[in-house]
């Protein structure tokens, strides 16, 4: 079977978000929505993936590369948006159709669904789940043979029969089509109905009344198919999606002391015996090092923390810190600030946009910008270094000499001295 084409719909606002973002864009764990199913086809081996965008484009910043948008002119449905996307469907390719709004959709559930319908000789096959409650959602009929015969919508009284709102088999919105069976019909989708859209599902209908086969495979969880309509719903994923992350990092040899006061983006990296403390939020791009210890009570955003280092009740934002360095509690390391192996920031100490040296000490109440500090130094407590503006090739060097000026102290008792002595060296 050819590499599928995977298209994936995200042209909707998702109004019962009530939000100026569109729906697709709001953020799960790190990244935003859209990107889940993205990355899973990618992951499932689709030969190309196909982002159907509305008119404004708005998915066009957060799109790798390898992605192709194309633009659904105006808000016509489903099936509009497929028609959107028809010049890039491969008729000699099988169509996976996702939407963007499922995040959790994993590439083995895609790949099984592949499977699926390629050991049958259906037309199309429809990803399916059993629920509970199917309440609301449009209940797969089955024919004697166990084929798909109709999907009954029940959005109204009197759309399905008693019978068939007593089944739970429910179908998802995922569909694999034979692309030139898909080409075929979508010419033929018709707006009669009152919101005045083309709605896929009519394209199995078509594809039936041709004679063609159209089967339904049972994705065995239904939190993989779950979608986001409002908030609430966005929040259930979430937890789903954090779960699944934790669990990820614990399997692999990280100690979460409590994952239910743990929070934890899906790229971030954490390598072996690092360990976790309650009430830490590690988002971005952030990256843990063996034997770490982060927390509790930290956020670490963009940031790296080597091996062995200690990280307590402290903010980091794309700072770097070096192994075995110590920082914390209550600091905060805003974005350019390194503290090299063996270095120390501790209570109430912020630095910005500085290289600490290896060993060098900030033990407390500090302000270190724009310094270079040398290897070995501790500087006391009340430091402070800014340089804001020093051309970019002498603020080094301006921060590096209010630095040595801040370490020194006045010999005489008052704390306003202005004759200031060397520290005794150490």
């Amino acid at each position: 079977m050819s590499a599928p084409t995977v298209v994936i719909l995200a042209a909707g606002q998702g109004t019962r978000m009530r939000s100026e973002v569109p729906k697709v864009l709001h953020e799960l764990c790190g990244l935003p929505m859209c990107l889940w199913p993205v990355r899973a086809a990618l992951r499932a081996g689709a030969g190309r993936v196909v982002v159907v965008d509305s008119p404004a484009r708005a998915l066009a910043e957060v799109m790798p590369q390898e992605v192709e948008l194309v633009v659904q002119p105006q808000a016509n449905g489903t099936g509009g948006a497929v028609i959107a996307a028809a010049d890039a469907i491969d008729p000699g390719a099988p169509v996976v159709v996702l939407s963007g709004d499922v995040p959790l959709v994993s590439a083995e559930a895609i790949a099984e669904l592949l499977a699926a319908y390629a050991a049958g000789s259906a037309a199309a096959t429809m990803a399916s789940t059993v629920l509970a409650d199917p309440s609301g959602y449009g209940r797969v009929v089955r024919d004697a043979q166990g084929a798909v015969a109709k999907v009954v919508e029940t959005k109204a009284p009197g759309d399905a029969s008693a019978a068939e709102l007593e089944i739970r088999e429910v179908n998802t919105g995922i569909y694999v089509f034979d692309g030139a069976a898909l080409l075929g019909v979508l010419p033929r989708l018709t707006a009669d109905n009152a919101q005045g859209e083309y709605y896929l599902p009519q394209a199995l209908d078509l594809l039936r009344a041709d004679g063609a086969q159209i089967a339904a495979h049972i994705v065995d969880d239904p939190a993989l198919v779950l979608g986001v309509n409002d908030r609430v719903a966005l929040a259930e994923v979430r937890v789903l999606a954090q779960r699944a992350i934790l669990e990820r990092h614990m399997r692999a040899g990280v100690g979460i002391v409590d994952p239910a006061s743990t929070w934890i983006d899906v790229d971030v990296e954490i390598a072996r015996d690092a360990r976790i403390e309650p009430g830490c939020s590690l988002r971005g791009a952030t990256a843990i090092g063996a034997g770490a210890t982060v927390g509790p009570h930290t956020t670490a955003i963009d940031s790296r923390i080597g091996a062995g280092a200690s990280v307590r009740i402290s903010w980091l934002e794309g700072a770097e810190v070096g192994e075995r360095a110590n920082v914390g509690p209550f600091a905060y390391l805003r974005p350019g600030a390194l503290l090299r192996e063996g270095a120390k920031a501790g209570t109430f100490v912020e630095v910005k946009n500085s290289d600490i040296g290896a060993g060098a000490k900030i033990p407390h109440l500090s302000y270190i910008g724009d310094a270079d500090v040398g290897a070995g130094s501790n500087l006391g407590a009340g430091t402070i270094t800014a340089n804001y503006e020093a051309a970019p090739s002498t603020a080094r060097r301006s921060a590096r000499a209010c630095a040595v000026a801040s370490t020194l102290r006045s010999s005489r008792p008052s704390a306003l001295a202005t004759t200031p002595t060397p520290l005794p060296a150490r």
